[in-house]
This record gives structure tokens, C-alpha cells and sequence, in this order.
């Protein structure tokens, strides 16, 4: 596996583009954009500002199955939960379901408001992947859509989205279910943006045939959407990633700035 800069990857990209125009590029976000996981920044931020009553429910039972402690309030039973899945004894695709819906019982319009403060209080900006972010421009700038495929929650994507300059219609992340009257619940659309589902969800935007010229990634449940592209592309990839290297033909790591 070889290091390409980022001259070379953006290189592969217009050459890729020049064959077959219209195609697009897709990124996953944490640990590929930007530094860190702004999903479990997001969830953190929720407990600590105390998730609603609505949750306790649905959070002990997702206790109940996988053997976990279920006493104490909805924030006790989530991090109880939370540190279950960093011990190694619960699913990470199932605590990605919870932290998307962590902050069910508020509006959409409360969750965007706390989302946007969220980001702007982090200083996501200073979080910021130079090499990614280069690419990105550049493919801005060229006219090649860019796509964000995130294991995160929509909201906090979305907003991250916007700092980033990726436009919201092409991002995609771990979309909570929402009442009719705009209220959160306690649950997610299925099949979430994680392993597989990353690349199903991203078809469901791209369509069935469009290409996808380069996926960038840095994570091991990233693996099928490197797959999906014709140029996969690592960004500062973790030891997971790594190890199943050989699962991603032509993988390349792109050099950090």
C-alpha cells in the first residue's frame, strides 16, 4: 500500500473524470475530514445537557439485551450502554442507532439550533483534515460533486456539513425517526449509514449507475465504501482500517499536510 499526495489523488480524479464525466467523490467524516468523532461529541454534549424522559424506555431495553446494568436515570443508562460498546460487549453499529436518537423528544428545530452551537463551540474548523479538505475544493472547484456518507448523526453532519462547504442534499449519516409533528423518537432508519449500509445509502443519492470516482475513508466499517469507488483513498487511517487493507484493491494513503 503506497502513500499518494494529494497532486496525485486529485490527478486520478480529473483523469477519472475525463473518461466518464458526471461521476462524483464520496467522504466519510470522522477521522477522514475532520479529527475526532463528532458523533460522540454530539452524544456526550446531550448527556450532559440530560436527555429527555421519553428515552429511558427504549434505552433500558436495549440494556436488558445486551446484559447491561438497568438502573438509574436515561443518562446513566446510556453511558452504562456507551461503555459497554467501548468495552468490546456492545454492538458499535447498535450505539450508533443510540446516539442518533439520543435526543429524542426535541424538535428538529431545537436539535439544529443545538447542533449549529454544537460545531461552532468545538471549532470544528480547527479540526480540519488540510489534505482532505484540499481535494474537496478542488473537486468544488472543478465541478465534481462531493458526498458525505457518515456514521454519525444527521443533524450534527449536517452541520458540519455546512463548514466543510459540502452541499446538504449529498450528505447522508444516521438519520433519526421524527413524529409527524417534527418531534424526535427513539429510533432510526434502517438500514443505517454504517458498513454496508454506508454504500446503500450513498446509491440512494448517487442513483444505480453514476460513478463514484474516489471514496475516502480511515475506519474499518469503511471498507465497502472504499469498494464502491474506483480509487479508494485512506485519510490517517486507524489500526482497523489497516489491518483489513487487503479487503480494498488499488487502496492508496493519502499523505498528510
Amino acid at each position: 500500500m503506497r502513500t499518494a499526495t494529494v497532486d496525485e489523488v486529485i490527478a486520478a480524479i480529473d483523469e477519472a473524470a475525463a473518461k466518464e464525466p458526471g461521476g462524483a467523490i464520496a467522504f466519510d467524516g470522522d477521522g477522514t475530514l475532520w479529527s475526532g468523532d463528532i458523533g460522540e461529541d454530539f452524544f456526550d454534549a446531550v448527556l450532559k445537557r440530560g436527555p429527555k424522559d421519553v428515552t429511558r424506555d427504549a434505552l433500558l431495553r436495549e440494556a436488558r439485551e445486551a446484559g447491561v446494568t438497568e438502573k438509574g436515570t436515561a443518562g446513566e443508562i446510556a453511558h452504562a450502554l456507551h461503555a459497554a460498546y467501548l468495552g468490546g460487549s456492545f454492538s458499535e453499529e447498535r450505539i450508533c442507532e443510540i446516539v442518533a436518537w439520543i435526543a429524542a423528544g426535541w424538535t428538529l428545530d431545537e436539535l439544529d439550533a443545538f447542533c449549529a452551537e454544537a460545531v461552532a463551540r468545538w471549532d470544528l474548523r480547527s479540526r480540519l483534515h488540510g489534505e482532505a479538505i484540499r481535494v474537496v475544493e478542488h473537486a468544488r472547484r472543478v465541478g465534481i460533486d462531493v458526498f458525505l456518507v457518515s456514521a454519525s448523526p444527521l443533524r450534527i453532519v449536517r452541520a458540519a456539513a455546512q463548514i466543510v462547504g459540502i452541499d446538504l442534499a449529498n450528505v447522508t449519516a444516521v438519520r433519526e425517526r421524527v413524529s409527524a409533528a417534527g418531534v424526535v423518537e427513539c429510533g432510526v432508519h434502517r438500514p443505517i449509514t454504517y458498513g454496508e449500509g454506508k454504500v446503500t445509502n450513498l446509491r440512494a443519492l448517487l442513483g444505480p449507475s453514476r460513478k463514484l470516482y474516489a471514496a475516502f475513508g480511515d475506519n474499518a466499517f469503511d471498507v465497502a465504501l472504499l469498494n464502491a469507488s474506483q480509487y479508494p483513498v485512506a485519510v490517517r487511517p486507524k489500526m482497523r482500517l489497516l489491518e483489513r487493507r487487503s479487503e480494498v484493491p488499488g487502496l492508496v494513503v493519502l499523505q498528510q499536510v
